[in-house]
């Protein structure tokens, strides 16, 4: 939408073909926190990519202060707090990474420091962490809707519900065909994002779709609130490897998810979200909020995001005539908006922006990404198992236990490491058995 909003203001002719409708990709169900940080591991990324770490950086810094100046220049109410955000510890092996992480980002010229103890404004299950005083928290639907209002006031021309089947370059210009008709244009933008290799001109390898799960919880009382110790109202990401984020809604309520993702075995189709997992995120929640573990979960959403290899968005050329913008691996608040104003900026002519140099691919070449290969998902599981025995350490430090974790004798028990947890043999299960499957994360995005 951004794309389309920057070429209609400057005077392109555009059309926008939206298989569903407008916001109802990622943006609708993005954990709501604008970062000021790139994402995935700054080691990694420094180690890999040298000349560009500085220039990541500031990318991301650079993307909130755009999207913070176009909620005011659309007047787009999403409920916008700039309270920056936290990457937050909850054992202590997640404080020496926070703290690793911080040094590294602000040696390249990041605005963040590594905060530990009451001066973060956190719940006490978040002993520390590196603060991103940049950004803040914001409703992720309302954004999304606040964009199409801005888009539909141009004089672009926005299809909605209308799927696109090929895109295929010719002598004349790139027809872009649908089940309803076609167009023919001089420049075409790919923004398929998750459902992007069903597209045969798209970049093979480029991001792996996944499906991510989110929730919320019924209003909490605002003394009860007050009483955790959030103070703050940051937003909160935790340091594992497959996050935990926490938001702070107008409406006194908590949206938190992710903790899985499930990859997507074969074609891209709606689902629901896995009900195991939303139990988990619900069981996560009360761990880190004990005094709201009454507080019931009011809702569940998910849908398709696209995660790169690098954990970076990624900005190229298929063709001459065909460019593409990719997986901002859930910092798309920011990060998508600004590349999308930058690329049209290009089409029209003008230099390549650095920001947008940062991120440039100029082949469209990729490596398969390791995210769900056995060696990152062993280390997942190891993650999880570290995170029990941290909560069973503080269950038993303040003598709050869940119901059925305490031996006969009063012990907690210890959680098996993961490697125990499977059985040894051949026969593993069926992948994905028992999700349920149907409508999600298509239509009208949904406030929360």
């Amino acid at each position: 939408m951004s794309t389309a909003l920057r070429l209609a203001e400057r005077g392109a002719d555009v059309v926008l073909l939206e298989a569903a409708y407008c916001g109802a990709g990622a943006s609708s169900r993005n954990a709501g926190q604008l970062g000021s940080v790139p994402g995935g591991d700054p080691q990694i990324l420094r180690l890999m990519h040298p000349r560009r770490f500085e220039g990541m950086v500031r990318l991301a810094e650079r993307a909130v202060d755009f999207t913070e100046k176009q909620l005011g220049s659309k007047g787009i109410d999403c409920h916008y707090e700039p309270t920056g955000n936290v990457a937050a510890a909850v054992t202590p092996g997640q404080l020496k990474i926070a703290k690793q992480k911080a040094a590294i980002f602000a040696g390249a010229g990041a605005d963040v420091r590594y905060v530990e103890g009451a001066d973060l404004g956190l719940p006490g299950a978040f002993p520390g962490g590196m603060l991103e005083p940049a950004g803040g928290v914001l409703d992720p639907g309302r954004f999304a809707l606040g964009l199409r209002s801005a888009l539909l006031g141009t004089t672009a021309r926005v299809f909605e519900g209308s799927p696109v089947s090929s895109v295929e370059p010719t002598s004349v210009g790139v027809v872009v065909a649908t089940s309803l008709g076609h167009v023919l244009a001089d420049r075409v933008v790919l923004a398929a994002n998750a459902w992007a290799k069903g597209f045969t001109i798209a970049p093979k390898r480029a991001a792996a779709p996944v499906f991510v799960t989110m929730v919320e919880t019924a209003p909490v009382d605002g003394e009860r609130l007050a009483a955790t110790g959030w103070s703050s109202r940051s937003g909160i990401a935790t340091q594992h490897q497959i996050m935990e984020s926490y938001r702070l809604t107008r409406r006194n309520t908590i949206v938190t998810g992710v903790r899985q993702l499930q990859a997507a075995r074969g074609r891209v189709a709606p689902r629901t979200p896995d009900q195991g997992i939303v139990g988990e995120i619900g069981s996560a929640f009360r761990s880190r909020f004990p005094s709201l573990r009454d507080v019931p979960i009011d809702r569940a959403w998910g849908g398709w995001i696209a995660m790169t290899p690098s954990w970076l968005p990624v900005v190229g050329e298929v063709h001459p005539r065909v460019s593409y913008l990719v997986a901002c691996n859930g910092h798309g608040l920011a990060q998508a908006p600004y590349l999308g104003t930058l690329l049209a900026d290009r089409l029209l002519g003008e230099r390549s922006h650095e920001d947008l140099a940062a991120v440039w691919r100029e082949r469209p070449r990729f490596t398969p990404a390791l995210m769900f290969n056995g060696p990152v998902m062993a280390m997942c599981r190891l993650d999880r198992w570290l995170d029990r025995r941290a909560l069973g350490a503080s269950s038993r430090r303040f003598s709050s236990r869940e119901p059925g974790r305490a031996s006969r004798g009063g012990a907690a028990r210890r959680a098996p490491p993961p490697w125990s947890a499977r059985p040894r043999g051949r026969a593993r299960g069926r992948q994905g058995a028992g999700r349920p499957s149907g409508p999600a994360g298509r239509g009208r995005p949904r406030p929360c």
